[in-house]
């Protein structure tokens, strides 16, 4: 099996069991946060749209960076670039709503990790809206390759390659 098929085999066990991403290791809280869902979230159909909820992911996983005082950007020489991603939709958000935003991570590599993240209702947690992951890969900017990751983010991280 490729890479590329084992992501996507990875990717798609994790939306076919709803609220839990299968791994081959044990997974750790990174964080929550809550946020407030925006006007602007919404489509058509009256609900968050689907693409949002990358947004949301994406914002815990800064806000995780941040506080360890990471340095991501264009001005990092290196850092986090996500090379899978997906996301298992099991409630609609509709606003006015307030999200429980959970990160975990998982299956750490030399150069990579997973994240598995959930989206609750931030007032009754016991709802989930979604499920997700992405594959985080540590990368030199200027030489477009993976490097080890960080002895700071690997102590974090829970796995046999500690």
């Amino acid at each position: 099996m490729t890479d590329s098929k084992a992501s996507y085999h990875t990717c798609t066990l994790t939306a076919k069991r709803k609220g839990t991403a299968i791994m081959s290791g044990t997974r750790a809280l990174l964080g929550e946060i809550e946020l407030k869902v925006r006007w602007g979230d919404m489509d058509a159909l009256g609900h968050v749209n689907n693409a949002v909820y990358f947004t949301y992911f994406e914002q815990i996983r800064v806000a995780w960076l941040e506080r360890l005082s990471m340095t991501i950007g264009v001005s990092a020489h290196s850092g986090p670039v996500i090379v899978t991603a997906c996301c298992a939709f099991h409630r609609p958000i509709i606003y006015p709503a307030r999200l429980l935003v959970r990160m975990f991570g998982a299956n750490v590599g030399r150069s990579s990790f997973e994240t598995f993240y959930e989206i609750h209702d931030a007032q009754r947690p016991d709802t989930q809206h979604a499920s997700g992951s992405a594959k985080v890969v540590w990368v030199n900017h200027r030489e477009g390759r993976s490097i080890p990751l960080p002895a700071e983010l690997r102590q974090l991280l829970p796995g046999p390659t500690r």
